[in-house]
């Protein structure tokens, strides 16, 4: 596979690299308002089914509007991402096609189809089908919606855990040997459910950030100043308990996902923590001096200063036992310590070196069967399988490839944290008022509501830079790095799609926010005063 290195430059990979990351967090915007209204408005519209009140379906039709806005925009920006993967990562694609394709075709199929198909009668059919009919399709939409999402994230959660595959030599690409395995491996399941369960919380935070300003706002007119009061008072009670729900399912599914991170991504978890050497009994660390601008002397083993740390809990979030071992940085880079599953760890040296001798075995069985040597192709398919657990570390060529960027991950993974646990707090508070206590004069908890909306995409974004940072230098875990997974095209010709998509991404968020902004000052439209 040496080939697929040549003409491939580092401002390729870099850039490739920025405009991938440039459109996933711009589509991240998106989505996890999508499954969070979806959420909502269900809810809303079973009010409305089961007790009939025109009331609850002005609700449903508002809260509705303002997800068909955010809709729109979450589909043009996922339709580019799925291109990138032949225009920027043509490597990986051909490599993996096989595998990474079929859960995106089923989304594509299903999901997508499910979806689109029940949108238009939530719009459209609310004169023309039965309230029953009508309720169903507000649901299967989001239904659809979160099966799509289910999809995407077993195809990311593939590149993170790879399995059910084998690598085929004769056609150079790696191809699905268990459909089952790939789509409920346990890396996917906890992934889906922490998405989904966090794309809850953006949703309670939206929804309560919009009934506050209903409340703070100055009305004109008495008759929709109580309208608008009553509808943000009983939108905010659904909210707050969904969000503190949801916040209290997000430590659980978040503690799942770090445990499987622990077991399969050990570098991923030394950088969240910036741990560089590790060992038994470790703490949590809550917060330290880590410059968030350079990447920090590992190699040291000192630890990063001002560290304040909970006693034993990263070990026993890592390995279920308050002494159990979680390595370091440089632990991992050492090898030698016993893993989860017993065996002892190798070093990165003997990994490199099997890589290697993974490549030139592919190279020597290529040319073995264009020669009909049946006897040297079956010789160096016998060392290509006993090396190809470590094949991606044949492109390795130091240690420091392998250690993502320390700062990003140890910090990112903090504002997720920190905000998650003031999301908690403040539904717990919201709950209890809103159910308790006349909210609609209370300016401070408006102020408080509305200033949460930027903090909830803030975690949300945070999240995902942690899953996705903290795995590089890995296109797939430790099977394809990036620099070979890269298309073979000019950095300028990246570069300029860019500051291309950058413009066109920023135009869509800029128009989608203003329409958003017009529609919930307008406010909802009333046809009663039930």
């Amino acid at each position: 596979m040496d080939d697929l290195l040549l003409g491939i430059s580092t401002g390729t990979v870099d850039w490739s690299r920025a405009q991938f990351a440039l459109t996933a967090i711009y589509h991240w915007l998106f989505v996890p308002l999508t499954l969070g209204l979806a959420l909502i408005m269900g809810i809303m519209e079973t009010c409305y089914y089961r007790t009939g009140k025109t009331f609850w379906k002005d609700a449903s039709r508002f809260w509705q509007k303002l997800f068909g806005i955010n809709f729109a925009m979450g589909v043009a920006t996922g339709i580019i991402l799925e291109f990138e993967f032949g225009t920027n990562w043509s490597n990986y694609s051909w490599l993996v096609g096989d595998i990474f394709g079929a859960p995106l075709a089923v989304e594509g199929i299903v999901a997508f189809f499910l979806e689109a198909t029940f949108v238009g009668v939530m719009f459209f059919g609310w004169e023309k089908v039965s309230r029953g009919f009508h309720l169903a399709a507000t649901w299967l939409t989001g239904l659809g919606a979160t099966i799509s999402a289910w999809w995407i994230l077993v195809a990311n959660a593939w590149m993170q855990y790879p399995v059910g595959q084998a690598f085929n030599p004769d056609t150079m690409r790696n191809e699905m040997t268990s459909f089952a395995e790939v789509a409920l491996s346990p890396f996917a399941i906890d992934k889906f459910f922490h998405t989904v369960i966090s794309a809850w919380v953006i949703g309670a935070i939206f929804t309560v950030a919009v009934s506050c300003y209903l409340m703070f706002k100055k009305h004109r007119d008495d008759r929709q100043a109580d309208n608008d009061r009553r509808l943000a008072v009983q939108s905010m009670r659904i909210a707050s308990v969904v969000g503190l729900v949801a916040s209290l399912l997000a430590i659980h599914t978040g503690d799942s996902s770090a445990y499987m991170v622990a077991k399969a991504q050990p570098m991923k978890l030394a950088a969240m923590e910036a741990l560089y050497d590790g060992g038994h009994g470790e703490g949590l660390t809550v917060v330290a001096a880590v410059n968030p601008f350079t990447q920090p002397d590992y190699a040291s083993g000192e630890e990063p200063a001002m560290k304040l740390a909970m006693p034993k809990m990263l070990s026993f979030l890592a390995t279920r036992d308050m002494d159990g071992y979680v390595p370091g940085i440089n632990d991992i880079i050492k090898g030698g310590y016993t893993m989860p599953d017993g065996t002892t760890a190798v070093p990165l040296k003997e990994k490199m070196e099997r890589g290697r001798l993974a490549i030139a075995a592919l190279s020597g069985y290529r040319e073995a069967k264009e020669a009909e040597d049946e006897a040297a192709a079956a010789t160096h398919r016998k060392t290509l399988d006993e090396n190809m657990k470590y094949f991606g570390y044949g492109y390795i060529s130091e240690a420091e490839q392998i250690v993502p960027f320390i700062p990003v991950c140890f910090w990112a993974f903090r504002v997720m944290v920190g905000l998650g646990t003031l999301f908690l707090l403040f539904f717990a508070v919201s709950t209890f008022l809103s159910y308790k206590k006349d909210i609609t004069k209370m300016r401070w908890l408006h102020i408080a509501g509305m200033a949460l909306l930027p903090l909830g995409y803030l975690a949300s974004e945070a999240g995902w830079v942690v899953a996705e940072f903290g795995r590089q230098p890995w296109t797939i875990q430790d099977m394809l790095p990036t620099w070979v997974a890269v298309s073979d095209v000019s950095a300028g010709s990246v570069m300029l799609t860019f500051f291309i998509f950058l413009a066109l991404f920023t135009l869509l968020l800029a128009v989608e926010i203003s329409i958003m902004c017009k529609a919930v000052k307008k406010g909802p439209e009333y046809s009663s005063n039930e």
